[in-house]
């Protein structure tokens, strides 16, 4: 990696930081999206989703409480997650491109 690439990497995960930090308190607490959609197609499956649930339920860690911070934690651990799935998807392309010159 040279250090143009580095840089890039560095930067976009600190735009990413600054986002998951700043989301809890500038999202709006009105279902929209899906959840109104749901609601209003069928207002059960919010209330049992089935064999499936979230591992952050609501962007919160409920061992934290519902405030600021578990929302916060949950996103920036989000983060994390993404750019490990994303490093995991582009080393495997990687391999693959190699491989086939």
């Amino acid at each position: 990696m040279n250090t143009t690439e580095r840089n890039l990497l560095i930067g976009g995960l600190i735009i990413a930081l600054i986002i998951g930090v700043l989301s809890p308190f500038i999202a709006s607490t009105q279902p929209d999206g899906l959840t109104a959609s749901a609601m209003h197609l069928n207002p059960n499956v919010l209330v049992n989703p089935g064999y499936w649930h979230a591992p952050f339920d609501n962007y919160e860690i409920k061992q934290l409480g519902g405030g600021y911070l578990s929302g916060i934690v949950a996103l920036v651990i989000g983060v994390f997650i993404a750019l490990g799935f994303v490093y995991v998807v582009t080393e495997i392309l990687k391999r693959r491109n190699k491989t086939d010159n």
